[in-house]
């Protein structure tokens, strides 16, 4: 993209802020890595998205790609809760670590709320306005204006603006900013492979920077939104949060490289390649679920009589892989003295494993299955 400009610099006295241009106008791509990148990242999310046609229950499986979407995405933040803690209730988790847990299960309500809104709501900024809002209910951040578009200046890096790494578009800029963005995502006359467009949002999104606190984690969000309401993925399967987590420093250098100089297929070509390696690691991921779930079924019908409510236990763990005697109970309605018998069963199996190591309370997780998301 030899003419593309993202942006300049602009003298706010003591500090400079920099003002992105506007991004709803024809771009074209001449570069043939980023096309050749382009047809592969198309050919793997085709394969995923498979998936969700044929694999039963596939909603099942979700809830735990959200789950762990939500830990990483949380995690480039500094959130400290791995998937184990987030599967817990809230009176389980140590005191000191509750605001954590809380920032994610936020995270997972605003994605399923999120998703569910697509139906009867256009990808917007109103859409994006609700979702920060349920991101930051209740949390570290829910003095930072839930909901609105900031009104004053932020910055990213460093204790102080002075400092700073990077200093968004002054606030007053941001209402047009965001509109333009609007625009270019919704504008049709744009021939813009989609999967460009999303990339040059998110890009877009995050030097904005439009709210005070939570916006790494809205711009990641943006990414499977845009997908489903685009009908490139019929289910949010993919998530990009594992790869820029992993690839940190990567991903703020790529982002900085367009700022600084203009060069935006060097950021295409990163998140395309995070588009592949994701996709790819889905599928095996689903491969992984499907052998597990048909030797699952084949151990659970060994039960005889208690196969039933096996399987219903076994379906729950597919959501939510972490039970104790009471959860089963509720689930099969049987006794608590048959729960226990049950758990046993499940646990000679080798599908359920107890995990907190007490006589009381006990909890046990479904192992095989999380370590597919691991």
């Amino acid at each position: 993209m030899k003419h593309f400009k993202s942006g300049e610099y602009i003298s706010q006295g003591y500090y400079k802020s920099f003002q992105p241009e506007l991004i709803n106008k024809q771009l074209q791509i001449k570069n043939m890595e980023v096309m050749q990148l382009l047809s592969q990242a198309d050919r793997e999310i085709g394969r995923l998205d498979m998936y969700s046609k044929y694999v039963p229950n596939i909603d099942l499986f979700i809830s735990m790609h959200v789950l762990k979407e939500a830990t990483k995405s949380s995690k480039i933040e500094g959130t400290q809760t791995n998937m184990d803690e987030a599967l817990l209730d809230m009176e389980d988790i140590p005191l000191n670590k509750r605001d954590d847990w809380e920032e994610v299960q936020n995270y997972i309500k605003a994605m399923e709320w999120a998703i569910s809104e697509l139906e009867k709501l256009p990808f917007s900024s109103r859409l994006i306005k609700n979702t920060h809002k349920i991101l930051l209910q209740g949390v570290r951040g829910e003095k930072k204006q839930p909901g609105e578009f900031r009104n004053s200046q932020n910055w990213i890096g460093g204790a102080t603006i002075n400092d700073a790494t990077f200093i968004p578009p002054v606030h007053t800029s941001i209402p047009e900013l965001m509109s333009d963005l609007e625009k270019f995502l919704h504008n049709e006359e744009i021939f813009l492979p989609e999967l460009l467009k999303i990339a040059l949002v998110h890009y877009q999104f995050e030097t904005t920077h439009p709210f005070l606190d939570g916006n790494g984690r809205v711009g990641r969000l943006l990414i499977p939104l845009y997908l489903v309401s685009k009908n490139i993925l019929k289910k949010p399967v993919l998530y990009l949060s594992d790869f820029f987590e992993k690839n940190r420093k990567l991903y703020y250098d790529n982002l900085m490289i367009v700022r600084e100089k203009n060069d935006l297929d060097q950021w295409f070509k990163f998140f395309l390649v995070g588009i592949i390696e994701t996709a790819r690691n889905g599928i095996l991921t689903f491969d992984n679920i499907l052998q597990l779930q048909k030797n699952t079924e084949e151990n659970v019908q060994l039960l005889g009589s208690r196969a039933v409510n096996a399987k219903k236990v076994v379906d729950y763990l597919y959501k939510r892989p972490l039970v104790n005697a009471e959860r089963v109970s509720k689930i099969t309605e049987i006794s608590m003295p048959s729960s226990y018998k049950l758990i046993a069963d499940l646990e000679k199996m080798n599908i359920l494993k107890e995990v907190t190591g007490g006589q009381r309370s006990r909890q046990y997780i479904f192992d095989n299955y999380i370590k597919l998301f691991r």
